[in-house]
C-alpha cells in the first residue's frame, strides 16, 4: 500500500503526493508514510474540509483534511474567483485580513502565515488588500469591511477551539458573515481552482506590494470612536470605585478591552499577568473557553481576591465573546450564564436608549434579537416595552444578516445575543464583540453600584419585572455521525411511524414540535416552519405545556450534541424554587428519554 522513498513524490495506493512548500508539513508526511501510519494519513488526505456559513475550522497539519498553506492558498483562490465574479469593482474595493495568535509548530502553521498566503493570493489577482499588521479581535474585520466598504473580510483564528486547532472565517460587503447561497458558490469555485496559481507562494513578495495596506492604526482609531457612541455615563464611569478584572485567556484581548475601557473613561481592569500576552499553547487552561465556566477563571478569582475587585470579565481567545462573574455576600463567585447576560445588556440598552429618546413613537422603531435557542427575556422586554423582537437560526450570520436588512430599512438595531456569551451591542459590528461589550458591561457595572446594586440583583429586577426565564444549557461529545443520526430519526419516528414527533416526554405534555431540518413546525399553517431549514444539520424544538422550551441539535463546528432548556413563566410568577425544579426535572427527562446517553454511549460535558 505504501512505497517510502527518500524523496517526493509519494504513492499510497492511487493518490500521489507532491512535496508541500512548506518544509515541516513534509517532514510530518515523511515521517507518516515512513512509520507505515496509514490510519492516520488516510485521515489526512482521505477527504477534504468542507467550506460552509463557517467557512473552515479544523486541525492544523498536513493533508487535505487540515488547515496548512495548501488549503489555505486553495480556499483563498476559490473565494478571490467567486469575488470577481460576484463584483464589477471589486479590484477597486478591495477585501480585509485579519488573523490571531495561533501557532502549531509541528505541520509550522500559523495565523499570521496562512493571513500572509491569503494576501498573495489575492495580490496576484490585482486585487487589493488590508492586510492587519498584528492579531487583532475578530470583530475588527466586519468593523472594517462595513468602515472602508470593503467586498469582503477574512478572520483567521479558531475562536476558543483547541489549540491545534485553526479557522478561516469569512464576510461578506454587508458586514455580515457570509450565509448560502454564498457558501456553495465559494465551495464550487474552491474545487475548481484547486491548482496553486504560480503568485501564491509568494508571500514575502506580496507583503511588498503596492496593493497591500495596513489598516491597523486607522481602524484602531475609528473603531474605538464608534463604540464611545454608546457611552452614556461618562461622569460615573470617571469616579467608579468598582474594581473589574480582566482575562483575555492567552488570546487576543487584553490591549483591545484596556483600550475600550480607556475610551469609556472607566479605569483599566486589572489583568490577569499569566493569560494577558497571547500564547498559542493555553498552558493555563484546560479549554481556552470561558464559557466552560469557573475552570477557565481560576487565576481570574484569584487575583479578584487579592485586589478586592468584585467582577471578572473574560474574553475567548479571539475576543468576540464575553463572560462575566460576580462575588457574592457569601464569598461566592456567581458566573452568569450567557442568557442572563443577555437580559441585563438588552435591559441596559434599552434604558440608556430610553434616557435619550423622549418621543414615544420613536420605540416602533426599534429593534432587538436573539437566536432561536437563546431565552426569550428579550421577547418579554418587547411586549411590555413596545420595541419589535424578532428570532432567527442559531449563530450570528443569522442576526448580522437580518440587522443589515432592518438597518437598511432605516429601523435601529439596538442589541442582539446568543445564549453561548456573544453579543452585539453595536450596530457598526455586525457580529458577537466581545470587545465593545466588555466597555458596555463596565459602564452597567458602574451605573449599577451608584444604585448600591449589582448585576446579581439586577438580573432579579428583570425577571420579576418581566417575568422569570430560567435556562439550563449542556451537551454531550459524539464523534459518531451514524449515532447522530440515528438519535434525531427516532425522534421523528415516534411509535415507528415516519413524521411522528413524541406527545409527551416522561411527565411533560408536548404542546409543539418545530423541525429545522425537515421544515416542520406545528404551530404554522401547514405545519410549514416559518425560519430557514437546512437538511444538513440537525435541530428540533419542543414546547410544553408548562412553559418550558427545549431545543437539541448538533454542533456545527464540533462533535457535540447540544440541548438547550428553558422556562419561561409570567411576571407576578416568582416561586423561583419550584420553577428551577420544574426544569431540573424536564432536562432529566429530556436527556434519559431523548437523548439515552448510556445506550448511545454519548460522553458528557467534561467537569
Amino acid at each position: 500500500c505504501i512505497r517510502a522513498v527518500a524523496q517526493w513524490p509519494v504513492v499510497i495506493g492511487s493518490i500521489i503526493l507532491f512535496p508541500p512548500q512548506n518544509p515541516k508539513t513534509a517532514s510530518m508526511v515523511q515521517d507518516l508514510v515512513r512509520d507505515g501510519a496509514i490510519e492516520a494519513l488516510k485521515k489526512c488526505f482521505s477527504s477534504r474540509m468542507e467550506f460552509g456559513t463557517a467557512g473552515l475550522r479544523a486541525a492544523m497539519g498536513p493533508g487535505t483534511s487540515c488547515m496548512n498553506d495548501l488549503t489555505i492558498i486553495q480556499t483563498t483562490q476559490g473565494f478571490c474567483r467567486y469575488l470577481e465574479e460576484s463584483f464589477d469593482d471589486f479590484k477597486d474595493r478591495g477585501v480585509v485580513i485579519g488573523y490571531d495568535a495561533r501557532a502549531h509548530p509541528p505541520s509550522g502553521g500559523r495565523s499570521k502565515r496562512f493571513a500572509s498566503l491569503a494576501a498573495a493570493v489575492f495580490i496576484s489577482r490585482g486585487v487589493p488588500v488590508h492586510l492587519f499588521s498584528d492579531i487583532t479581535p475578530t470583530p475588527f474585520v466586519p468593523f472594517t469591511v462595513s468602515h472602508m466598504r470593503l467586498c469582503a473580510g477574512i478572520m483567521v483564528t479558531a475562536s476558543h477551539n483547541p489549540k491545534q486547532d485553526n479557522g478561516y472565517k469569512v464576510y461578506w460587503e454587508n458586514g455580515a458573515q457570509i450565509v448560502s447561497p454564498h457558501d456553495k458558490g465559494i465551495a464550487k469555485a474552491i474545487e475548481e481552482n484547486l491548482e496553486p496559481w504560480p503568485e501564491s507562494w509568494s508571500a514575502e513578495e506580496a507583503l511588498k506590494s503596492l496593493l497591500l495596506k495596513d489598516p491597523y492604526k486607522d481602524i484602531h482609531t475609528q473603531y474605538f470612536k464608534a463604540i464611545q457612541k454608546h457611552c452614556h455615563h461618562r461622569d460615573i464611569n470617571k469616579r467608579s470605585e468598582v474594581k473589574i478584572v480582566h482575562t483575555s485567556v492567552h488570546g487576543v484581548g487584553h490591549t483591545f478591552v484596556q483600550s475600550a475601557f480607556n475610551a469609556f473613561d472607566l479605569h483599566p481592569p486589572y489583568a490577569v499577568e499569566e493569560q494577558k500576552d497571547p500564547d498559542p499553547e493555553f498552558p493555563t487552561v484546560k479549554y481556552p473557553n470561558p464559557e466552560e465556566g469557573e475552570g477557565v477563571l481560576t487565576l481570574s478569582f484569584a487575583l479578584a481576591e487579592k485586589e478586592g475587585a468584585t467582577v471578572v470579565l473574560a474574553n475567548d481567545p479571539d475576543a468576540d465573546r464575553l463572560a462575566i462573574a460576580e462575588k457574592q455576600e457569601s464569598g461566592q463567585w456567581r458566573v452568569f450564564s450567557g442568557n442572563e447576560l443577555g437580559a441585563l445588556l438588552g435591559w441596559w440598552m434599552f434604558r440608556c436608549w430610553k434616557a435619550q429618546n423622549s418621543d414615544a413613537a420613536g420605540v416602533k422603531n426599534l429593534y432587538m434579537l436573539a437566536s432561536t435557542v437563546s431565552s426569550k427575556i428579550l421577547r418579554a422586554i418587547a411586549l411590555k416595552e413596545g420595541f419589535h423582537f424578532e428570532e432567527t437560526l442559531t449563530g450570528f450570520k443569522w442576526m448580522g444578516n437580518r440587522a443589515r436588512e432592518l438597518l437598511d430599512q432605516g429601523k435601529m438595531v439596538l442589541f442582539a445575543f446568543e445564549e453561548a456569551i456573544g453579543y452585539m451591542c453595536s450596530p457598526s459590528v455586525l457580529d458577537k464583540d466581545g470587545v465593545s461589550a466588555a466597555a458596555i458591561a463596565g459602564e452597567m457595572i458602574s451605573y449599577l453600584a451608584t444604585k448600591s446594586s449589582s448585576l446579581s440583583q439586577q438580573v432579579t429586577t428583570i425577571y420579576e419585572e418581566y417575568g422569570y426565564h430560567l435556562s439550563k444549557n449542556s451537551y454531550f461529545i459524539c464523534h459518531d455521525q451514524d449515532v447522530i443520526r440515528s438519535l434525531f430519526e427516532r425522534l421523528r419516528g415516534h411509535g415507528g411511524q415516519k413524521d411522528s414527533y413524541p406527545t409527551e416526554c416522561g411527565r411533560f405534555s408536548i404542546s409543539a414540535v418545530r423541525d429545522l431540518t425537515t421544515g416542520y413546525d406545528s404551530n404554522q399553517p401547514g405545519n410549514k416552519a416559518v425560519l430557514p431549514t437546512s437538511s444538513s444539520s440537525q435541530m428540533i424544538t419542543f414546547t410544553f405545556s408548562n412553559g418550558g422550551v427545549a431545543t437539541i441539535r448538533t454542533s456545527g463546528t464540533e462533535p457535540k450534541i447540544k440541548y438547550y432548556t428553558e422556562l419561561c413563566a409570567a411576571p407576578g410568577n416568582s416561586d423561583v424554587t419550584h420553577l428551577k425544579k420544574e426544569l431540573d426535572d424536564l432536562v432529566v427527562a429530556i436527556v434519559e428519554k431523548f437523548l439515552e446517553p448510556q445506550k448511545n454511549k454519548l460522553q458528557p460535558k467534561p467537569a
